[in-house]
């Protein structure tokens, strides 16, 4: 399927006056679309699974971002940690701990952000928002993590046609960004992002604070 290039300029225009960057989401896409994009100017790149991103890691141009934006499991961090830019799932101390070992392995610092369930949906993935307070304290408080890079917080917001439902989970992930910016001792130029907004709502996540969005079906259509 051809990328929409008309959707992407259009989006790309309306990020580059708010300083928000633009993930595409090319999991399950061909090596060509993503070469499309990347001829476009698109340099960060979201995959889901393991295996297809590090595929895609060795054949695509090298100067490309790849986020890993899916459930990552323990035992498959070491297949990405010489080359990931962006780990945005972390919802575990454990995985955390696993990711500073690969990381000092490969004399690297990992970039990773915490994810925090403010779905009201259920899911297995994910902080709570006390958990996550918990957990930037133990990160940033508590223990040294030397080979992770701790750079803010990442959401999804629940699947409802309920606008303000959306509105106030989004609000929910800003509003737990600037508290642990303001009472943790934290560095706010490297934990900035709040990563939160995909192809149904990422206007919303915009006005309420985003700095970075994850968009696909927009750009590549829908997965067939």
């Amino acid at each position: 399927m051809a990328i929409n290039t008309e959707a992407y300029a259009r989006l790309k225009s309306k990020l580059d006056s708010t300083g928000v960057t633009l993930v595409a989401v090319s999991k399950t896409k061909s090596e060509e679309d993503i070469l499309a994009l990347y001829n476009l100017g698109q340099r960060d790149f979201g995959e889901n699974y393991v295996q297809e991103l590090v595929k895609k890691q060795e054949s695509l141009p090298k100067d490309i971002r790849w986020h890993f934006i899916g459930h990552l499991q323990s035992n498959k961090v070491k297949l990405i940690a010489p080359f990931v830019y962006l780990i945005h799932g972390v919802d575990s101390i454990k995985l955390l701990e696993t990711i500073n070992k690969e990381g000092e392995k490969n004399s690297r610092k990992i970039k990773c952000l915490l994810q925090v369930h403010i779905a009201k949906e259920e899911t297995k993935f994910g902080f709570d928002l006390i958990e996550a307070r918990q957990a930037i304290t133990h990160v940033f408080v508590e223990t040294s993590f030397s080979n992770v890079e701790l750079c803010g917080l990442m959401g999804m917001a629940s699947f409802t046609a309920n606008q303000e439902e959306v509105r106030k989970e989004l609000s929910s992930l800003k509003s737990l960004h600037e508290e642990i910016q303001h009472r943790v001792d934290v560095d706010k130029n490297s934990f900035s992002i709040v990563s939160m907004g995909m192809s149904g709502d990422y206007e919303l996540a915009i006005d309420e604070g985003s700095t970075l969005i994850r968009v696909g079906s927009l750009l590549f259509g829908a997965r067939g």
